[in-house]
């Protein structure tokens, strides 16, 4: 095992020679030995892992899988760097739809004009149990915007939402003077969180799960999550 002086001694050695090496790489922000023998990872551009050998002379990219335990440790490490505290989202700037008890609980930023999220919506309906907070996040143009603004100001949003989504309702013309700062709140902390795409989902234990994944996944995450 590496001791805490070598990792830095290495660390300095790899900054160095891949900055110079490579000046179009996006800055180093991060290098940490990895579980295997001689490999570093290096993170760059806030969630994207790279792998190096203690000098800097080899750059991989791709995934790093623990054979013994079956795992994928790049996914693993990718899932605690894009985690977001459930307790940290602005819940104060979504809806909720509560299904059962609502114990279950997951949040997700979705585009009114997105297709897979309007898929997800349509999974969504077959969870019992849960509550589903949904951000709009309008980022597919002008018209997402409207109908974002539209959904929010409406007086049921859940009804609303749930109209379009499931049955292509067009939402109403929002009245004049409705406050939709939280639209713009949401864009802003999902550029923040790094969400680049919809739909993007948080479950309780802050894990991220992109795109529109089958209930047969959403599931058992959602169970482990409690």
């Amino acid at each position: 095992m590496l001791t805490w002086t070598a990792a830095q001694a290495n660390e300095a050695v790899i900054r160095k020679n891949l900055t110079e090496r490579l000046p179009n790489l996006p800055p180093i922000e991060e290098v940490r030995p990895t579980p295997m023998r001689g490999l570093f990872e290096v993170r760059i551009g806030g969630s994207e892992l790279l792998y190096t050998d203690a000098e800097g002379n080899y750059l991989i990219q791709g995934v790093l899988i623990d054979t013994r335990a079956r795992t994928n440790l790049t996914e693993e490490r990718l899932q605690q760097l894009t985690a977001v505290a459930f307790a940290d989202l602005p819940l104060q700037d979504a809806f909720a739809t509560v299904r059962g008890n609502g114990q279950r609980k997951i949040a997700v930023f979705a585009d009114p004009n997105c297709g897979f999220c309007k898929r997800f919506e349509r999974d969504l309906l077959k969870l019992d149990n849960v509550t589903v907070y949904t951000f709009l996040y309008p980022v597919l143009g002008k018209d997402s915007e409207q109908k974002a603004r539209a959904i929010w100001c409406a007086r049921d949003r859940a009804k609303a939402w749930a109209d379009w989504m499931l049955r292509n309702v067009t939402p109403a013309v929002p009245p004049n003077g409705c406050d939709t700062t939280a639209l713009e709140r949401n864009l802003a902390f999902g550029q923040k969180a790094r969400i680049t795409g919809t739909p993007t989902t948080f479950l309780a234990d802050g894990r991220r799960v992109t795109g529109a994944i089958g209930l047969d996944r959403l599931e058992p995450m959602l169970n482990a999550a409690k």
